[in-house]
This record gives C-alpha cells, sequence and structure tokens, in this order.
C-alpha cells in the first residue's frame, strides 16, 4: 500500500511538474511572438529580465511610421521607430496595474517622462505615449489600475490606492527600471506631465515620491477629488431631482451670455473678449438673471426652477447642518463650455463618468437622489480622502531636492474649477513663508479663456499637450519652460499662450496672449487686442475665490 502511495505521488509530481514546464514555455512564447524578429532589437534583451513586481506582456519593436495599438481605432501616424514595453503590475496580491513604456529606437533625449491619465481612467493612454515619443522622451503611461474602468472595482479598495497615488509611483519605478535596462544609460533627468487626473496624479507625485521626478507639469489638478466629484453630485442633483429645475442648452447659452455682457473685458481682459481672464473679479449677480412669467418658459427667460437651479450651481456644495461649504463652485462664465452645464446635467453621461467614487463607498446602485451632503460625504471622506485627496500643501522635501512644479489651469474650465488649484497654490504659499519661498520653485499659471486642459473661448494651449501646435521654445511651451528651470536655472516670468481658430490648431492662430506667474493676470494696455505686447502683468484686488471650508481640504 505506502509504495502504491508512493507510485502515485511520483506520477503526480511527473505530471505536475510538465505542466508547469509546459506553461512557462507557453508563456515564453507568448513573450517572443510580440518580440520583433529584427535579430538587433534591443527589446529582447529586456524580455529575459526581470523588474519587481512585474509581469512584461509585451516586448516589441514597432517600426518608424503609423501603429495601431489593441483596442484602439485608428492608427497613431508618424512615430519614430521604437521599442514598447506592457507590463502589468502587481505590488501587492489584488494590484492590476498596467502600463507601458515607450522607447526611441534614435535619438532619445536622456530624459524620463512620466504621463498622466484622464477620468476614472481604466486605459493606457496612446496619445500622451506618441506625443512624450516624438519630441526624444523615454514614455511611460498607466491605467492606474483601474480597468476594465472605475465604474468596476467596487470592493477592491487595494485597487482605489492604486488609483489614488499607487500605480502612478509604481510606473515611475518600473519604467525607469526598464529605461536604464533598455539603453543601458543613466536617465539625466525626470520629468512629468498630467492634466485633469493627470494633475491629481502630478501633485500626488510631489506630495508622496518627491524623489521620482525633477520637475513636474501639473494641468486643471483634480487633487481635492472626493471633494470635486461632490460638485458634480450637487451640479446634477439641482438641475435633475426637482422637475422643470434642468437647463437646455439655450438656457446655459442665456446664462452665459449675461455673465460675459456684465464681466467681459472688465476684469483685466480686452475689449471685445468672449471669454473672462479672472472671473473673480466678476460681480455678476445671478439676480439679475430673467425670470419668465408664472407658468411660461421662453428661450429668453428662465423658470423659477431653473433660477433656483443656477443659483445653487453658483453657490456650490455645502454641508446643510453647518453651512459649510464643501467645494468651490462652478466658474462664472464657463456654463457652456465643453464639459460644462450640458455634460453634468445629463443623466446619460454624468453619473457613469463621474459617481464611481460612490459607489465604491455605496455600493453600484448609489443612488445621487439620497445622498447626504453631511454624513454621507463624512463617510466617503473617511475612507477615499487618505488616498484620492493630494490636498497637502508641504511640499519642502521636493523643494530641499532641488524640484519644479508648474501648474497651469484654464479661467473657463467648468469640471475642474481653476479656483481650486488657486487656493491649493495659496495654502503653499502660506505654508512657505510667502511669494518669494514658493516661486523659486512652484510656479501656477492661469490662462483666461481656456477650458478643461484646452479648448475653450478664449487662450486654448501653451503647449501643455506635448505635441507640435506651438514653438518648442521656453516663452511659448510650457515643458521647455520647466526642463529650462530644471535643468538650467531659469525660472518663467511668462509664456505666451495661443488661441486657435475654431480652437483648431491646423485653421491658424486667432490670437496670442501672455500668461505670468500667479496670483498676476494679463491686463491690457493699448493697441491690438491680438498681439501679445499689448499685455502686462498684474493683480486684481478686488479678485476672490469662494474656498471650501478647511475640513474639506484633507
Amino acid at each position: 500500500m505506502f509504495k502504491l502511495n508512493r507510485f502515485r505521488c511520483l506520477i503526480f509530481f511527473a505530471v505536475y511538474s510538465f505542466s508547469i514546464f509546459y506553461s512557462l514555455k507557453i508563456y515564453a512564447q507568448q513573450i517572443s511572438s510580440t518580440v520583433s524578429q529584427n535579430k538587433d532589437c534591443h527589446c529582447q534583451d529586456l524580455a529575459k529580465q526581470i523588474f519587481p513586481n512585474a509581469i512584461l506582456t509585451t516586448v516589441e519593436c514597432v517600426a518608424k511610421g503609423s501603429f495601431t495599438p489593441n483596442g484602439a481605432t485608428s492608427p497613431i501616424a508618424d512615430l519614430p521607430a521604437f521599442c514598447r514595453i506592457a507590463a502589468t503590475l502587481k505590488p501587492v496580491s489584488d494590484s492590476n496595474i498596467r502600463i507601458e513604456v515607450w522607447l526611441p529606437e534614435k535619438g532619445w533625449n536622456g530624459r524620463f517622462l512620466g504621463t498622466g491619465n484622464g477620468g476614472g481612467a481604466g486605459a493606457i493612454g496612446y496619445g500622451v505615449l506618441a506625443n512624450g515619443l516624438k519630441r526624444g522622451f523615454a514614455t511611460a503611461n498607466t491605467d492606474m489600475g483601474t480597468s476594465p474602468g472605475a465604474n468596476e472595482i467596487v470592493g477592491h479598495p487595494e485597487r482605489w490606492a492604486d488609483f489614488g497615488h499607487r500605480a502612478t509611483h509604481e510606473m515611475t519605478v518600473t519604467g525607469k527600471a526598464i529605461t536604464k535596462a533598455y539603453y543601458k544609460k543613466t536617465i539625466h533627468h525626470s520629468y512629468f506631465a498630467g492634466c485633469s487626473t493627470g494633475g491629481q496624479q502630478a501633485l500626488m507625485e510631489a506630495q508622496r515620491y518627491p524623489e521620482d521626478y525633477d520637475g513636474i507639469l501639473a494641468g486643471a489638478p483634480a487633487n481635492n477629488r472626493t471633494h470635486l466629484h461632490t460638485g458634480f453630485v450637487w451640479n446634477f442633483k439641482v438641475t435633475n431631482q426637482i422637475p422643470g429645475s434642468f437647463l437646455p442648452k439655450e438656457k446655459v447659452d442665456l446664462i452665459s451670455n449675461a455673465v460675459l455682457k456684465a464681466c467681459g473685458g472688465k476684469d483685466g481682459g480686452a475689449p471685445g473678449d468672449n471669454f473672462l481672464t479672472d472671473p473673480g473679479a466678476c460681480d455678476f449677480d445671478p439676480k439679475t438673471l430673467p425670470v419668465c412669467a408664472d407658468g411660461k418658459d421662453e428661450k429668453t427667460c428662465l423658470t423659477k426652477a431653473q433660477f433656483t437651479a443656477i443659483s445653487q450651481i453658483y453657490t456650490g456644495p455645502k454641508n446643510p447642518r453647518t453651512g459649510e461649504r464643501i467645494y468651490t463652485p462652478l466658474p462664472m462664465g464657463s456654463e457652456n463650455s465643453a464639459l460644462g452645464l450640458d455634460y453634468q446635467q445629463n443623466p446619460n453621461q454624468a453619473p457613469s463618468s463621474l459617481f464611481y467614487q460612490y459607489k465604491w463607498v455605496s455600493g453600484p446602485q448609489f443612488d445621487y437622489s439620497s445622498f447626504n451632503f453631511d454624513t454621507d460625504q463624512q463617510k466617503m471622506d473617511s475612507i477615499l480622502a487618505p488616498i484620492l485627496n493630494a490636498n497637502n500643501p508641504d511640499l519642502a522635501p521636493l523643494k530641499k531636492r532641488g524640484g519644479k512644479i508648474l501648474m497651469y489651469a484654464g479661467t473657463a474650465d467648468p469640471l475642474v474649477p481653476y479656483q481650486d488649484a488657486a487656493y491649493y497654490y495659496d495654502r503653499v504659499v502660506k505654508k512657505q513663508g510667502g511669494l518669494k519661498q514658493t516661486q523659486n520653485f512652484f510656479r501656477f499659471f492661469l490662462l483666461p479663456g481656456m477650458a478643461h486642459c484646452g479648448g475653450g473661448p478664449g487662450l486654448n494651449d501653451c503647449g501643455q499637450h506635448l505635441t507640435f501646435s506651438v514653438p518648442q521654445d521656453s516663452e511659448h511651451d510650457v515643458m521647455t519652460a520647466l526642463i529650462n528651470w530644471v535643468e538650467k536655472g531659469k525660472a518663467p516670468e511668462k509664456i505666451i499662450a495661443a488661441a486657435f481658430k475654431g480652437g483648431d490648431s491646423k485653421s491658424g492662430i486667432r490670437f496670442e496672449r501672455p500668461v505670468f506667474p500667479y496670483p498676476q493676470f494679463p491686463k491690457y494696455i493699448s493697441g491690438d487686442v491680438n498681439a501679445p505686447s499689448s499685455f502686462e502683468a498684474g493683480e486684481n484686488k478686488n479678485s476672490h475665490i469662494l474656498a471650501p471650508a478647511d475640513r474639506y481640504l484633507r
């Protein structure tokens, strides 16, 4: 009997060993099948190396020209030849962080570039990878661990932490290791660039992992995450819960036009501006909006329910018990910008794309109509704020090691209001002990009339997308300005931003305007309103921001 059991164990061990060997062989074949057959391709060497917590899933050399990533609907054109590495990172057992690193085969500039994502992530940002690659960077991006989508990770708190901060750091560590292994050279400087969720990633890196990057480009940062999304719930609730509150497009346009009529060109901007330079200096009173007579609903006026809704939107979300402001409101003049009120009140868009945090805490059947802005907000903050919010104004460790930050936002951004970035900057200034002490490592630029990360009725571009739409010099391009600041010690005193015809860079420039380090704004002097020389830097003493209460800045 003993001999029989021993024989069975030997048979089982042999079969098990063969299955393991066969699985490893198949996995090796899968890796090698993605490797270019070009024997000179250095990617082959990477397939043989081990990177901690990383499983390489694709290792291939991509030829110069067009490339269509898996799942993409159209090819990316005009790419240089590059080595493409895809990997899955598992710093903890439930993590599932996908990253890609694109390494130029020739012309590497010696720098590593981490790039940000958008929204709830859940996919690799191939566009930013391509843009970084074209500029000579070894470039990395991550899905932030939320694939297949942020709504699908209910019950996975480790993945919430990945989204909040861990995925970006792990991408950076592994991406740098892959870059060094490929080029067999030291990376001389590392940079991060991202907008929106990418801006949150940028500030989280600055606060939690100051050793990761030498220069950080943070656009429209969604850093006060749990409270930003409370603003979305607030705007959706006041336009959907009470019958008749919904604002059709013509009513949204009516509101924006009234704001511009009251403040356009009077806040430092130029005559004829169809956008605001400093919404905080706009003294528009919503009570001046035309209200329809009882029982009427005309295009030229608001119903009483619609007037109540827009008044609450301009107030912003508040704690109903204490009266404390939870988050800053939609900026005046941004109402009809892309991702503005049309989007945020739309039942077919807002809940599926903006409410995922609430589903993480309350379950997939989250009901906005019953959300309590006191107790439910407190519950969400207790669970998610420590891992999602990048609100810490103490950037001393980054400053000490010589790191630099350039932050930017648009004054017509309705999705991530510029006021939150401005108030974060004000808190950093206070923590540093003054503006001078802050500006020697951290500068903030506000772009009049820019919507969320670009577009909008005013300025559209300062090089933030790493494309070639503006000249690649430190006066027009924020990434070049950041590099010169980090590597040459030359801090940017102004950036000349561009507004394109129809918002499309391919159509040519409509006008250019200088922007200056906050709290300065461009002020029109005289002359051609389309020429940068017609503006100078100035402060608006009457500018103000509706800031959240201290308890909602953690």
